[in-house]
């Protein structure tokens, strides 16, 4: 659905993205993640056909933007980051507007402002000016106009921002919802909305990808923790012999337990059986077996303080 390849954009002497290339799969949610000032919303634009880029190339749905724009943004719903309305209007003009920029035929307008208010729950607004509604119904509106015209993509920046614990839960039902049908980008600085709802992550730090990875295998480290009541000297000859086990580290506890690191060279589902058996073998109580995870929060940190992923 989207192809970046060495996407640049500079303001003169500033680069502000630099080099950046990834493809983006139909049905995909993408976390799109960086530090303020990193490139993430420069980018958004660039997707969006609303900013040039310096050098590169983006391709959207098969269109390349630079030659095919018009017909590019035809399939792209957005939001940018501080929901650009018209304050005087009500909800439902604003949005019957916003249908015919977005060339939705004329027909189909009534039933596409109804949906497009039923999905983002706007039906007890619609008839206000959307200068009396507070943030979050605002941020709705930007949520509503966006996918009108029920975009093949759909590109947020900071959906979830000023929105109460309820709406942010419903926005999150509802992007999950979008992309049954649609490839969605998010832009934020919520962690949480991230490992609530992505699939993917593309972490940006200083104008250049530094990670385009699942989020399932960004947060696997590749180890094992076990906790048993043996000796280092009685299990460690043991588990260093287990086939996938290519080092065992003793962790410290006060618990009166002995807990091991178990690093690994495969997937820890296909060691985890062999290490229980090897366990029981050697007679020993087994407290807990589980796959250690990283915490996004502590890795995206680390990855912006300038260490690499294994570091992290």
């Amino acid at each position: 659905m989207i192809k970046t390849r060495n996407l640049t954009r500079h303001y003169g002497d500033f680069t502000a993205v630099d080099q950046v290339s990834f493809d983006i799969g139909q049905g995909e949610i993408i976390g799109l993640l960086g530090h303020n000032g990193a490139g993430k919303t420069t980018i958004m634009k660039m997707l969006t056909g609303y900013l040039e880029p310096s050098s590169g190339s983006i391709e959207i749905d098969g269109l390349d933007i630079s030659t095919q724009r018009s017909a590019a943004q035809q399939r792209i719903g957005y939001l940018p980051e501080n929901c650009p309305v018209y304050p005087e209007m009500t909800v439902i003009d604003f949005l019957d507007y916003a249908a015919r920029l977005h060339g939705v035929a004329p027909a189909r307008q009534t039933a596409a402002i109804r949906r497009a208010i039923a999905r983002t729950e706007l039906a007890d607004k619609a008839t206000q000016a959307i200068n009396t509604l507070s943030r979050g119904y605002r941020q709705r509106v930007g949520v509503a106009q966006a996918i009108l015209h029920e975009p093949r993509i759909l590109v947020l920046d900071e959906p979830t921002n000023g929105l109460d614990p309820s709406q942010i839960q419903h926005m999150r039902q509802l992007i999950t919802e979008l992309a049954g049908d649609a490839t969605v980008i998010i832009s934020t600085h919520i962690l949480q909305e991230v490992n609530a709802i992505c699939d993917r992550v593309l972490i940006i730090r200083n104008g250049h990808k530094v990670v385009d990875a699942r989020l399932d295998a960004l947060k696997n480290t590749h180890r094992l923790i076990t906790v048993v009541d043996q000796t280092p000297e009685q299990m460690l000859p043991r588990l260093e012999a287990v086939g996938g086990v290519t080092g065992v580290e003793v962790i410290p506890a006060d618990d009166g337990r002995h807990h091991y690191a178990l690093n690994l060279a495969a997937d820890s589902s296909e060691v985890a059986p062999q290490v229980a058996a090897t366990l029981l073998q050697q007679g020993a109580r087994l407290y807990a077996l589980y796959p250690e995870q990283r915490d996004l929060e502590t890795l995206f940190n680390k990855i912006n303080q300038g260490e690499s992923l294994d570091d992290a």
